[in-house]
């Protein structure tokens, strides 16, 4: 059974994200903060409300603008290098399937074309992703609007698909770490039965396995990459059933072909392309709903909550890490991806746009440049997928053939290797532009 029987069908929110018209300087954001050069007032939350304790998967278009018109360095980080197997092409690949909404230009769609064929051709598993896309017009300064199906899964279930479909020593290292049995247990806060009072911030010790300790909330790309059966439905938007539905706004610049760099005042459409496509593949937090319903008198008890994402199993902060569960709270404290039950830390996730560093939850932290699913991109900026990005997936379910080029990794044909330093990524490469 895949998804339980005491709970009701999940349903499905949109997103849509603005820009600024007051800005001195163009920048695009989902986040109601307003940048400091802009005086207008707090947009509204990019997300509505979901009924209950049901959550249906908005998938964020988080390329959150900044314009960069000349190169830079990028700080020094520490990276764990993902080394998988031999350097063999794969047998199998995705198959993702598209639907194009009415007036999306070739262009654009070979764009969404391309953007897929990244993750094909690093990913192994034999599944069809159904998407509908578009290059539209949207009003206002609407950049995006994007979603994408989930399910509920038991634990148990989900944890038993990820160590049969395990083909790596990563693999093996990320499910070894997870709970046994049918449920897992988490730091978390801001629920109405907080110990230390309705809604508190002070993370308590939620491992009394209840509802929200033994169910999860997995993209059905997903559940599809780990052999689980997902229900099959439509979204808004989508042309049939679709396993997510991205538009983009066709009033905004975009460059189309990042091979030769994207010109200084347009943004990698390509690379935009796939980072969306990543969170439908899985890469995304439960942790930007709870931050959602955290603001009294909006407070749900914990077993409201059932949310944890597959990447969630995953994450971890030092205090968590001590208590022997996972960090699911809001709040910005560091928050970790780590595949050895928090002993190790692979990349920072980020924490939230409300009690934390700013960005939703569903990425990694800004400004340490770590992969595609970072949640900011600028003008000029090409956007490639890293191995951390690749490490993230394969963790969640996915098999991951060779390491691609753009990374600025050392790959090391087995096991794993700290590096100390990280040189400028490919993706600050820009076409000549008045710099």
């Amino acid at each position: 059974m895949y998804f339980p029987d005491n709970l009701s069908r999940p349903r499905h929110t949109a997103a849509a994200w603005t820009i600024r018209a007051d800005c001195k300087r163009p920048r695009l954001s989902d986040s109601p903060v307003t940048p400091p050069a802009c005086s207008s007032s707090p947009a509204e939350r990019p997300f509505a409300p979901f009924p209950d304790q049901f959550f249906q998967s908005r998938q964020q278009l988080e390329m959150l603008m900044k314009t960069r018109r000349c190169m830079k360095t990028f700080a020094q980080m520490i990276a764990l290098a993902l080394a998988i197997g031999a350097a063999t092409t794969a047998t199998a690949a995705p198959v993702f399937n598209f639907q194009f909404t009415a007036g999306t230009s070739a262009q654009a769609q070979q764009g969404f074309i391309t953007a897929a064929s990244r993750w094909s051709n690093l990913l192994a598993d034999d599944v069809t992703i159904n998407l509908t896309v578009g290059f539209n017009p949207l009003a206002g300064g609407t950049i995006a609007q994007a979603q994408s199906s989930r399910s509920l899964f038991y634990y148990s279930g989900f944890r038993g698909a990820l160590i049969q479909d395990a083909s790596s020593r990563f693999d093996a290292m990320a499910t070894s770490s997870l709970p046994g049995g049918g449920t897992f247990g988490m730091l978390l806060n801001r629920t109405s039965d907080n110990p230390n009072g309705a809604g508190s911030a002070i993370p308590y010790l939620d491992n009394n396995h209840s509802l929200n300790n033994s169910i999860v909330a997995i993209t059905s790309a997903e559940a599809k990459a780990v052999g689980l059966v997902p229900i099959e439905e439509t979204l808004s938007g989508c042309i049939g059933t679709c396993d997510g539905f991205i538009q983009f706004n066709s009033n905004f610049a975009f460059d189309f072909n990042p091979h030769d760099g994207v010109q200084a005042d347009a943004f990698d459409f390509v690379g935009a392309a796939a980072h969306e496509i990543g969170h439908t593949l899985g890469f995304t937090s439960g942790v930007d709903v709870l931050e959602y319903y955290s603001t009294p008198p909006e407070l749900h008890p914990a077993d409201a909550l059932p949310l944890v994402s597959g990447l969630d199993l995953f994450r971890y902060s030092e205090q968590s890490a001590a208590a022997g569960v996972i960090d699911w709270t809001a709040d910005d404290r560091e928050k970790y991806f780590s595949i050895d039950g928090g002993a190790t830390g692979i990349a920072t996730f980020s924490t939230g746009q409300a009690y934390g560093d700013g960005h939703q939850a569903s990425h990694w932290e800004d400004d340490k440049y770590i992969g595609l699913m970072d949640p900011t991109g600028g003008m000029g900026e090409v956007v490639v997928i890293t191995g951390e990005d690749l490490l993230a997936l394969d963790a969640i379910g996915w098999d991951v053939s060779p390491v691609p080029e753009p990374s600025s990794y050392a790959m090391l044909g087995a096991g794993l290797m700290l590096l100390g330093g990280r040189a400028v990524r490919n993706s600050a490469r820009k076409k000549p532009a008045g710099c």
